[in-house]
């Protein structure tokens, strides 16, 4: 695990929730899960012939799936960060950043995490945003009551941050 919070094409944020989850999600795959599979193939071997044993194929075919999970998981915890960000009100990766677009009412505020596209199923519904994205990118470094401007897909897009926390989920 590197120790910063910024996120290069090398490393990936995650949430210590997160990053304990996939762990755990890995150790499952590598113990218990694979030694399902590793049964389920002996047990069609032992049925006999193995070019029309559809039961021996279909086992075979979700180790491959299983393996390629494991590498999967594998690689991208070894590129992962659960460095939790300062607290500074400056946004960075690991942020939750409220903001509104120009013209619009406090109470049209929209919040994102500023992460990668990986922590989705860990944001708890939170829309979110990389830090390489026109938004993200506009984001990463200002602070509360900054306006930022970025291109959207109809033209530039203003946004005033009205808050920033750091996302411990």
């Amino acid at each position: 695990m590197t120790q910063s919070t910024e996120t290069t094409s090398a490393t990936i944020w995650l949430s210590k929730g997160a990053f304990e989850k996939l762990t755990a999600e890995l150790e499952y795959l590598k113990g218990p899960r694979r030694q399902e599979v590793l049964a389920e193939i002996t047990a069609a071997r032992d049925e006999g012939d193995l070019k029309e044993n559809g039961g021996y194929h279909a086992a075979r075919e979700e180790q491959g799936k299983l393996e390629g999970q494991i590498q999967q998981l594998e690689a991208l915890l070894q590129k992962a960060d659960s460095t939790v960000p300062e607290d500074d009100n400056i946004v960075s990766v690991g942020k939750l950043v409220t903001f509104k677009f120009e013209g619009d009412d406090d109470d049209e505020a929209e919040t994102r995490l500023i992460a990668s596209i990986e922590m989705k199923d860990y944001a708890g519904g939170i829309e979110i945003s990389s830090a390489a994205s026109p938004v993200g990118e506009a984001l990463i470094g200002a602070g509360v009551g900054d306006a930022v401007t970025y291109e959207g897909p109809r033209g530039p897009l203003k946004v005033e941050i009205l808050k920033i926390e750091v996302f411990t989920a």
